[in-house]
């Protein structure tokens, strides 16, 4: 008689194998793993409503309807302005997708504004029921620079201001030169050095971006040497024989001061021998002397 085959063991579930494996009940396995498949869900359909901006649509809606409440922008007060016009940050703080208060992007409006020329630093505010506050740091213009033949007011970073026409110049130092601009501050110091020169300046030519040529009013022109220390040595010992000479207003054309330890004086060509200084022998006629 033939013996039947044996039936074939029935496949055990994964968490009765888990089980072997894993020091837990196989109940304990396949609640836990019911839960798994529930948290992954939740994530899953969290991920599709990120992805389609519903709590970002949801939240505006929100502030579209506080905004009905009466919490809407009718008021931009702007602080802190002096010299720069009013209307571009009006034009920025009201150009808004939304006037709703709740839905107004304080950081986008003060990125805007500090865009600006004239603006250094912005911070904005909201001033609920319905005030939006711009508060600006203005730039101040030190100095006036030419530029192909065109005049702008920069501030100590060298930031163009604006344009600014002839007859409408600021007392400001004039500085010519290309990226002369960028050198205001590098000029600011130098002239700190010796202060009693800067109400007689009438100018500054930064020449081949690594040296000032000084003008006065008088008419002279005074040649510095490269680098910051050297520039500023050279300019205290010019006002320390300005001072005890006299030397601006005598009838010399050029003071050059490029090489250490000399100093060479063009005297103009018509004019009358003035008392040499003591650091010079100064000659007349249009010519050079050290």
């Amino acid at each position: 008689m033939k013996r039947r085959p044996a039936k074939r063991a029935q496949r055990e579930s994964v968490s009765a194998q888990l089980a072997t494996v894993l020091p837990m009940q196989e109940d304990t396995i396949r609640r836990t793993g019911r839960w798994t498949m529930i948290g992954v869900f939740a994530l899953a359909v969290l991920a599709a409503a990120m992805m389609f901006r519903l709590p970002q649509m949801a939240a505006w809606q929100v502030g579209e309807g506080i905004g009905r409440l009466g919490f809407t922008i009718e008021r931009v007060e702007i602080q802190g302005i002096d010299q720069m016009e009013r209307l571009p940050v009006y034009a920025v703080a009201l150009d808004q997708p939304s006037m709703a208060m709740p839905n107004v992007d304080i950081a986008a409006i003060r990125q805007r504004v500090e865009a600006l020329s004239w603006v250094q630093e912005a911070r904005v505010s909201r001033r609920l029921p319905d005030t939006l506050v711009v508060a600006i740091t203005e730039r101040t213009p030190v100095a006036v620079w030419q530029h192909e033949q065109r005049l702008y007011l920069v501030d100590t970073e060298g930031e163009v201001l604006e344009e600014v026409a002839l007859d409408a110049m600021p007392d400001l130092p004039l500085i010519i030169g290309p990226r002369a601009n960028r050198q205001v501050a590098n000029f600011e110091a130098l002239m700190d050095r010796a202060p009693a020169l800067r109400p007689m300046l009438s100018g500054a030519t930064w020449v081949g971006n690594r040296r000032w040529d000084l003008r006065f009013q008088s008419g002279e022109t005074l040649a510095l040497p490269e680098g910051e220390e050297d520039a500023g040595r050279a300019l205290l010992n010019f006002a320390r024989m300005d001072s005890q000479n006299g030397l601006l207003g005598e009838g010399f054309r050029r003071f050059d001061m490029r090489v250490p330890d000399r100093f060479v004086v063009r005297v103009a060509r018509d004019a009358e021998r003035p008392p040499a200084p003591a650091e010079s022998d100064a000659e007349s006629g249009d010519s050079d002397a050290t």
